[in-house]
């Protein structure tokens, strides 16, 4: 049973899965409560998106099937033991930062990073540790009340073929070679296509983005990754 199965199935078992995963992206959503419309941070473009044929999805994920898994354009490099992420570092958009820990929301949501610290990226804890198979999930802001840049404000800059790094406490640091960077309407959210298992360690970072309205964005910036290695600290 996958990560994202477990969660969906844990104090909703009364729900289909579908009712359930929309509930699990209303996490996400929390990332698009934007709180200034003065913001223009960049927006990928679509030559920048993970391609449509390297993703298979399901509209659910029953136990006794395979579930919908990406086939990264990178090699596949073999998992790495599990170890807590504690640090993340992207070169190209100037991002070095400790992580912290995120967990669930009293209503089965995932957490995001305080509004009040724009600045500190979040790993949901009961998402895969970056190295182990899977998709393990980062999230960080774009803005929030102080109105500073959020520590993803620059997300969408992000291309193809650029690395991110993932320092853990092990002492490792698990590096990921982006294979895609996608804009997505909050209203249509990927699900499965984010969250779903994969065949192999995988990364995903997301933020909010597009229109601001209401005050909230209307969009979210998904980086797709894959390991490529690990190495000592």
């Amino acid at each position: 049973m996958s990560w994202l199965t477990r969660l969906i199935g844990s104090g909703r078992r009364r729900l289909p899965a579908s009712a359930a995963a929309v509930l699990l992206l209303a996490s996400v959503g929390t990332l698009v409560v934007g709180l200034s419309a003065q913001h223009h941070p960049p927006q990928p473009p679509a030559s920048a998106a993970l391609p449509a044929s390297s993703v298979s999805t399901t509209p659910t994920v029953p136990p006794s099937t395979t579930p919908p898994s990406v086939t990264p354009t990178t090699p596949q490099k073999p998992p790495a033991p599990a170890a807590t992420p504690t640090a993340i570092s992207i070169p190209e958009i100037g991002v070095n930062h400790t992580l912290i820990q995120l967990g669930q929301n009293s209503d089965g949501t995932i957490q995001t990073p305080p509004l009040t610290e724009p600045e500190v990226p979040g790993w949901y804890r009961y998402s895969p540790t970056p190295g182990q198979v899977g998709p393990a999930v980062i999230v960080g802001h774009i803005d929030g009340t102080t109105g500073a840049e959020g520590v993803f404000y620059n997300l969408g800059a992000l291309r193809p073929g650029e690395t991110v790094d993932v320092t853990r406490s092990d002492h490792t640091v698990a590096v990921f070679r982006i294979d895609g960077v996608n804009k997505y309407a909050k209203s249509s959210f990927p699900t499965l296509t984010v969250y779903g298992n994969t065949t192999n360690p995988q990364l995903r970072l997301i933020t909010c983005a597009g229109p601001f309205e209401n005050q909230h964005y209307l969009d979210d910036i998904v980086v797709y990754a894959t390991l490529t290695g690990t190495h000592p600290a």
